[in-house]
């Protein structure tokens, strides 16, 4: 008769030992995720000409401190803001939206605490003063031609924009009234300026809604030429322009 016990234990050591392994890969998992840096898609043009649909980026968790938004399902178990950073002006942040505190969205911040802030005729006024901007080119974004402009913030952060050349009737993106943003509070813009929900109508950000800071696109896929389904279109849908590309706004010389 042929001794099964020894057998039966090891298997039994050996299935514990990689259900131990495979919850300290979760755990790790996990704590990269909230605390360091956690991957993210971008699903609409609201920031072309610098995220297209299809991007892959990574998001710097750390950035601007921690908040229960740093935590998968924002699960309420950090009070408050701990290790608080304000965003510079002319970052890329992701936040939940003040409108569910739950969908994870993506802009550019142009408003800090205390500024006045308004747009006239698409030209984006901070604290009284025009900022500066130069129009690039006009090129195509779906069916439309947009204007690509370079804009230019109070700090000399710099980055380009689109604007439609052509006014749509009914929707009023290029002005809006002169506000004072409050403390804790931050005013978002997208970079594709007439496609975009920001904070000229999901309001102001405020600051425990902060997630992280857009570090880099990792990857990028033309969704409109591959498919996840079709492994034979990967390749083709690759762009091969956007590896790691950086989303850090870079000073005017």
């Amino acid at each position: 008769m042929k001794n099964t016990f020894f057998k039966e234990k090891k298997k039994d050591s050996s299935f514990k030992k990689n259900l131990v392994s495979l919850l300290y890969a979760i755990i790790a998992a996990l704590l990269i995720r909230s605390f360091l840096y956690e991957p993210f898609s971008i699903p609409s043009g609201s920031m072309y000409p610098n995220l297209k649909v299809g991007d892959y980026l990574f998001v710097s968790k750390f950035s601007y401190g921690f908040s229960k938004h740093s935590l998968p399902f924002s699960i309420p178990i950090i009070p408050g803001r701990l290790f608080s950073k304000e965003p510079e002006r002319g970052e890329i942040v992701v936040f939940k939206t003040p409108e569910d505190n739950r969908t994870d969205y993506i802009k550019r911040v142009v408003g800090l605490p205390g500024d006045m802030l308004e747009m006239k005729d698409n030209r984006l006024i901070i604290n009284n003063k025009e900022i500066s901007v130069t129009k690039k080119n006009v090129e195509k974004y779906k069916s439309f031609n947009v204007s690509k402009i370079i804009e230019t913030l109070p700090n000399k952060l710099t980055y380009e924009v689109y604007e439609f050349e052509k006014t749509f009737e009914g929707l009023n993106t290029n002005n809006f009234s002169k506000i004072k943003i409050p403390i804790d509070h931050f005013f978002v813009l997208g970079d594709n300026r007439d496609n975009s929900q920001d904070s000229r109508f999901i309001g102001l950000i405020p600051r425990e809604n902060l997630v992280g800071r857009a570090e880099v696109v990792a990857i990028s896929f033309d969704t409109e030429t591959g498919s996840f389904l079709k492994f034979w279109t990967w390749y083709p849908a690759l762009r091969k322009d956007r590896f790691f590309v950086s989303l850090i706004p870079q000073e005017k010389e």
